[in-house]
């Protein structure tokens, strides 16, 4: 075709950083494959990535800003809008304070390049101590736990896929979610990578997940005690004489003491996995010359999730893996500057919550508290909510608490491209472009990569008539808050941390390199990726030594009866992709799975209706009766339940399914993180009367 081109562009689906050659005809995107030529995903694509035209012009996107208007959203134009914002934001902030004001920020921040360099500004203009996102959703108890342990929360290792020979996996099924806190390009073909060359991956899941099916073993344990097992291991390394830790880990003998409580006949009743395969297991990762453990989601949203994020690197760090080629090693982005190997260290709690007195980690509060600060009178209640890119309505636990926590604000603007179950409570709707209409460079995924490189994509296509940058969008919602004005150059700012960077690479260099710049493999960085007093790794600090009575005491309580626990879908990046005709069609995915034992006790069988109960809520759920699931748990995916009136996404609201975060409990949280607990959420079962 005479007016066919091709571009490049990184795709902002997940947290792969996967590179996509893009088929441009007339302006619009007609179809998008995996480049070939990209240094790190080599042609990999994912059915997400495969979609990218269907989502950049997805009928059901706003293109022009929001204003309701007697319960009604009606299109204005940006100044309209600014306006509307500014005479609803304003009055708050002088009456009430800027604590009167909260900001919630969802995870697609991370995958932009507006969230990445307008955020912080806004958040800073605003002043409030109000500031909640999606981390404390699924990932803060691994920020905090590397913040004590290496001196900063953005101080995450990674583990070196391309040269383990061993790899533990707990709560991560990267088949589904292409990995997660650690950037990996076509992540299941480096875990074939590591079985070509002889090496072993093991998965421990409560689920058997497509991963746990492609593992040379998988263990089942029960929601929420993967903590047990790792200190299982501990005890063992210990006890047997296996420890090779690194001159720069300090706290190694106060671990073991903390340890000697947890032998593996002590821990295997609680979690579930024989006490001599947590001996073995111990023994294996300690022989071996490269090896690596890692944990995910299902690591994080439990209720001893920091203890277990910290734990996991306690085994790294005791088996000599940490650093180490083939073990977890720190990612150098071509944006950051070295260390000097020592600084101030990491603390939480510098204010707190009104309500719970929850406190502070990482400058936000948890989300599990917003409804509070919303709901409940007094001076600097929560009166209006400005959200950017996040539908905590879908994704926060006790979910319908939120959802009508929202529409009793006094004001609310979200920047979003949908109204969703989240933005249709927004007095203003602010949509930014779709994803080929703007620059994209990596700012958090590069940190994470499992192998150096960079890679900056300039625009596709032009502007829409009308539209307005993202960048531009928060720049002037920061104006509007600060009275002074804001002005959005991302590619300058992009270019001058590229010059202070440790690569000597220019924003030049990257836009004449369209398929990326290989940086080479992970190298050590210890001690000058360190940010902790002492200069060294701090194995075993106060406060997570503190929080081990804790989780001692949980040893001996009964289980529950039935738990929840989530799942993930590979076509599926929590709510987002449900507008998407060729995502959601074939069979339901949101279903209730359950064991045939449970099944057969409960007599419910396939396909059967089910009422699902815990504390706070109740919904109904399609039953799917599997052994993938181990006795005495059920399972429900995330990210659905669009199934509310006032939404416009017409795809979605046909494939509705139910929100499982109706049944979670916004009462329950890990202490130390402020992480909510969304999996091993005890719930009663109940068959409805069949017709």
């Amino acid at each position: 075709m005479a007016d066919s081109r091709t571009a490049y562009r990184t795709c902002p689906f997940c947290e792969a950083a996967c590179g996509l050659e893009l088929t441009i005809v007339d302006e619009r995107v007609v179809a998008a494959r995996g480049d070939r030529d990209h240094v790190f995903s080599h042609g990999f694509v994912c059915p997400k990535g495969a979609t990218f035209g269907q989502v950049t012009d997805d009928p059901d996107r706003l293109r022009r800003p929001l204003v309701r208007r007697a319960g009604t959203h009606v299109e204005v134009d940006w100044d309209e809008a600014f306006d509307v914002v500014a005479d609803g934001l304003r009055p708050v902030l002088e009456t009430h304070g800027p604590h009167a004001v909260a900001i919630y920020l969802g995870n697609p921040n991370v995958h932009t390049m507006a969230g990445g360099l307008y955020l912080s500004p806004l958040v800073k203009a605003l002043g409030t101590r109000n500031v909640f996102s999606a981390s404390t959703v699924d990932q803060m108890p691994k920020h905090v736990s590397c913040g004590y342990l290496f001196g900063s929360p953005l101080t995450i290792p990674v583990p070196d896929l391309d040269r383990t020979d061993l790899l533990l996996m707990l709560g991560a099924n990267p088949w589904e979610s292409n990995g997660s806190l650690a950037t990996a390009a076509d992540f299941p073909g480096r875990l074939k990578a590591i079985q070509a060359r002889g090496g072993r991956f093991i998965v421990v899941d409560p689920r058997r997940t497509r991963t746990a099916e492609h593992a040379d073993e998988h263990l089942f344990i029960r929601p929420g005690t993967d903590a047990f097992l790792l200190f299982g291991l501990v005890h063992t390394l210990f006890a047997d004489n296996l420890l090779n830790p690194s001159p720069y880990v300090a706290g190694v003998a106060e671990v073991g003491r903390l340890a000697a409580a947890f032998a593996p006949e002590v821990v295997s009743p609680a979690c579930g996995v024989p006490a001599d395969r947590i001996r073995s297991l111990a023994h294996e990762l300690a022989a071996s010359p490269r090896a690596a453990v890692y944990g995910r989601i299902g690591t994080c949203t439990v209720e001893f999730g920091t203890l277990t994020s910290w734990l996991i690197d306690v085994v790294n760090a005791l088996t000599g893996n940490l650093d180490r080629p083939g073990g977890v090693m720190f990612p150098l982005a071509p944006h950051v500057r070295r260390g000097t190997g020592s600084g101030q260290g990491f603390r939480v709690g510098r204010w707190h919550s009104r309500v719970r007195g929850l406190p502070e980690v990482k400058g936000e509060l948890p989300v599990a508290t917003l409804a509070d600060e919303i709901e409940t009178p007094g001076d600097e209640q929560v009166r209006a909510l400005v959200t950017v890119a996040g539908n905590p309505v879908l994704s926060t636990p006790n979910s319908g608490r939120l959802d009508r926590a929202l529409a009793g604000l006094s004001f609310m603007v979200s920047v979003d491209p949908y109204l969703n179950e989240t933005t249709r409570h927004a007095d203003v709707v602010l949509p930014p472009p779709d994803a080929v209409r703007k620059g994209h460079y990596d700012f958090s995924f590069l940190a994470l990569a499992v192998r150096n490189f960079a890679a900056y994509h300039p625009p596709v296509l032009p502007p829409l008539p009308g539209a307005m940058d993202e960048c531009d969008i928060l720049a002037r919602l920061t104006t509007i808050v600060s009275g002074q004005e804001v002005i959005a150059d991302p590619e300058r700012l992009l270019a001058a941390a590229l010059r202070a960077g440790p690569y000597d690479l220019t924003l030049e260099q990257l836009i004449e390199s369209p398929h990326g710049v290989d940086l080479g493999p992970l190298e050590p960085r210890l001690p000058e990726v360190l940010r902790t007093p002492s200069g060294r790794v701090e194995l075993c600090p106060a406060p997570l030594a503190a929080d081990v009575e804790r989780l001692r005491a949980a040893l001996t309580r009964e289980p529950a009866g039935l738990v929840l626990i989530g799942r993930r879908h590979l076509r599926s990046n929590n709510s987002w992709m449900h507008n998407v005709p060729a995502l959601v069609k074939g069979r339901d995915r949101c279903t209730l799975q359950l064991h045939p034992a449970d099944a057969a006790r409960l007599d419910l069988t396939d396909g059967d209706d089910a009422q699902v109960t815990s504390r706070v809520g109740t919904i109904t759920a399609r039953v799917e009766v599997t052994a993938a699931v181990m006795p005495g748990v059920v399972s429900l995916p995330h990210g659905w339940g669009h199934d509310v009136p006032g939404t416009r996404q017409t795809v979605a609201a046909a494939h509705p399914g139910v929100n499982s975060n109706v049944l979670t409990d916004e009462s329950v949280i890990d202490p130390l993180s402020g992480n909510s607990v969304l999996n091993g959420i005890p719930v009663e079962i109940k068959p409805l009367v069949r017709s």
